[in-house]
Formats: structure tokens, C-alpha cells, sequence
């Protein structure tokens, strides 16, 4: 998602929720983020999950550094111990290497993603071991661009809101995709918001 699409976006959600236009004046556009539409991308969404941007970024970089190029067939022909070694555990080791010989079987066809709605390409995603919604709607978000995702099951994107609407607690998933339901169709730019305004708002 470039800088262009994240400016009409937040300029539509900004007519659309008083509370986004007010925080947009003080914390500006997010920076764009994207993903290739590619294994490399769903791979380095299993390894993301449940640690740090810093942490992920350093194993990707460690696992990609043992194959000449990345693709499902040189990450099936990697021992389940250099996987290990680069810092993967042993449930993410499982999982990305049902990813990859999903893809190699022919289960999952990244470009046919391309072709289906939301609700059919996560639907798609979920049936892959080890990919639960918020790893489908990443994918959507920054591989495909989709504009109207919201991960609600995020905790930073229920922090946020929280501070966002002045909540006394951080809203659940279900509360959460109520509350910006109204942000449709650009839920995707109001997610980048959240992110980026979840790292400058005051706790």
C-alpha cells in the first residue's frame, strides 16, 4: 500500500470519524508497509507471529541467507535443524513447511489468491495449518492491498482504539470490528493508522 492510496484514504476516514481526523492532525499519514504476493511474504508472516518486528527480522533473515533463492522447493530441501538453528521453533517449523509443500502440491495457488474476494482468500489461507485470520488478513492487507481489512484479533489495533476512542479498556476483536465498521471501505488505512498511531499516542 503506497503513500498515495494511505493519503486518500486517510482523508476519506478523516470525513468519516472525528476522532481519526483529530489524531491524523497531531500523527500524520503511516508509512506505507507491502509484501510481495509470493511464498517469501507468507513465510515471513509465520515467522512474525507472536514476537517482535526486531526478532522476526533477524530470523527471515537468517532462514533466507540458507537458500540460494527463496522459493518452497529449496525450503523443503532444508534440514528441520538449520531451520531450527536460523530460530524457528519447532511448531513454526511445521507449519511453514505445510506452507511450502502446500504450494508445491498444489493446494495453494498465491496468484489464484489474486482472483477471490476477501472472505474466499482468507478462507483459503485458514485451511493452511498454522494460518489463523490475522495472518489471512495480513496477507490481504500488504500482498494483495487490499483496502477494507481490519485484524481485530491485533492487541495493538485494540490498544489503540481504545486510546483512540477514549475507552476505559482495550475493546475485544468483537468490539473492535464493530467500532470501525464505519471506517469502510478504507479499514485497512485505519488499521496503519492505529499501528502508527499506537506507537506515538500516550499510554
Amino acid at each position: 500500500m503506497d503513500e498515495k492510496l494511505i493519503a486518500q484514504g486517510m482523508a476519506e476516514l478523516a470525513l468519516l470519524d472525528a476522532d481519526i481526523a483529530k489524531a491524523w492532525q497531531e500523527y500524520g499519514n503511516p508509512p506505507p508497509r507491502s509484501l510481495t504476493p509470493h511464498f517469501v511474504s507468507l513465510l515471513s508472516i509465520v515467522v512474525s507471529q507472536q514476537i517482535s518486528t526486531h526478532a522476526a527480522k533477524a530470523i527471515m533473515t537468517r532462514v533466507t541467507a540458507l537458500m540460494p533463492t527463496v522459493t518452497p522447493e529449496h525450503y523443503l530441501s532444508l534440514s528441520e535443524q538449520s531451520i531450527r538453528e536460523a530460530g524457528l521453533s519447532a511448531r513454526k517449523v511445521l507449519y511453514t513447511r505445510g506452507l511450502a509443500q502446500a504450494i508445491c502440491d498444489g493446494q495453494l495457488d498465491i496468484e489464484q489468491l489474486a482472483t477471490l474476494d476477501d472472505a474466499q482468500a482468507i478462507t483459503k489461507i485458514m485451511a493452511l495449518k498454522g494460518f489463523g485470520r490475522w495472518s489471512a488478513e495480513i496477507f490481504l492487507m500488504f500482498a494483495l492491498t487490499r483496502t477494507d481489512v481490519f485484524p481485530a484479533d491485533d492487541l495493538a489495533l485494540q490498544v489503540a482504539l481504545g486510546r483512540l476512542k477514549g475507552l476505559d479498556e482495550k475493546p475485544t476483536a468483537k468490539e473492535a470490528r464493530t467500532i470501525v465498521t464505519a471506517w469502510a471501505p478504507w479499514r485497512t488505512v485505519g488499521s496503519l493508522f492505529l499501528w502508527h498511531y499506537y506507537r506515538g499516542a500516550p499510554a
